[in-house]
């Protein structure tokens, strides 16, 4: 945003990977896309000092170039962030939290105090606002209607608001890998999709990964202009436990950017 009002950007990061849960090549298409807006990278930077000297805020840092400075007029730090459960006399009622202060609880949402119920982003994440709706429906339907609803295996979509978006849905090739699953691997480029050419919005990739074994779909990351809404497409074929196959064979409106499925379905084969 701020590049696009027109001010010189630079983005540190201590990692060595952009989005570092992302599969490295979701990653470096996204950062790619972002660096040709005009925003500098640095990344496995570690920060050593920080001062404001003539106006000017001057970063010091260390990185795999050796030492530099990054000055400008503002300093946007991320850290991440806890839960301010401090203030609730948890302690008093006896319910249990972690290391960090959230709150306990089972898959059913509850606490280890009877009759008590913790949801949303005092239970601990990921904080997105869809999942602590999500808690909130389990929570009714337990509760109120006597159902038995767990978030255990949930199927958790996800989108990053970048320009273009990056959605996600389950798991991603390297967790995937890190389970043990013997993998098929799609991929398609948005310059594959006519949509995305008549909007001259062919920045980005879609990537679907598929157990080898029955040809489900264990996870997606579509990096495009609606990767949010594309994503969920595949997330319903997850959540009914059908193959990638059943889209293969489908009849997709042309022209629209879910119509690229067909090129994503046709590319998957064995991973390496």
């Amino acid at each position: 945003m701020f590049r696009r009002f027109g001010s010189r950007v630079t983005v540190l990061h201590t990692g060595k990977q952009f989005v570092s849960r992302e599969d490295p090549e979701i990653a470096a298409e996204l950062q790619k896309v972002l660096e040709a807006e005009g925003i500098q990278f640095v990344l496995d930077a570690r920060t050593t000092r920080v001062e404001n000297k003539n106006s000017s805020i001057m970063l010091s840092f260390e990185s795999a170039s050796g030492s530099s400075i990054a000055t400008g007029s503002h300093l946007l730090v991320a850290t991440g962030r806890r839960p301010n459960t401090d203030d609730l006399g948890l302690d008093k009622a006896g319910i249990e939290t972690d290391k960090s202060g959230f709150i306990k609880v089972n898959g059913r949402l509850e606490t280890n105090i009877r009759g008590v119920w913790a949801l949303g982003d005092c239970k601990g994440g990921p904080a997105f606002t869809h999942l602590s709706y999500n808690d909130f429906q389990i929570v009714y339907g337990n509760l109120i209607e006597g159902k038995n609803l767990t978030i255990e295996n949930r199927l958790v979509p996800y989108c990053v608001f970048t320009d273009p978006q990056l959605g996600g849905v389950g798991m991603t090739e390297k967790e995937a890998r890190g389970k043990g699953f013997k993998l098929k691997i799609g991929r398609c480029p948005m310059t594959y999709v006519a949509r995305a050419i008549e909007r001259g919005e062919t920045a980005g990739l879609m990537k679907i990964v598929v157990d080898a074994s029955n040809d489900g779909i264990l996870g997606a990351s579509i990096l495009a202009s609606e990767g949010g809404e594309l994503v969920q497409i595949l997330g319903t074929l997850m959540l009914a436990k059908q193959p990638y196959t059943l889209l293969k064979g489908a009849v997709y409106i042309h022209p629209t950017l879910a119509e690229g499925f067909f090129s994503l379905m046709e590319d998957v084969k064995l991973a390496d």
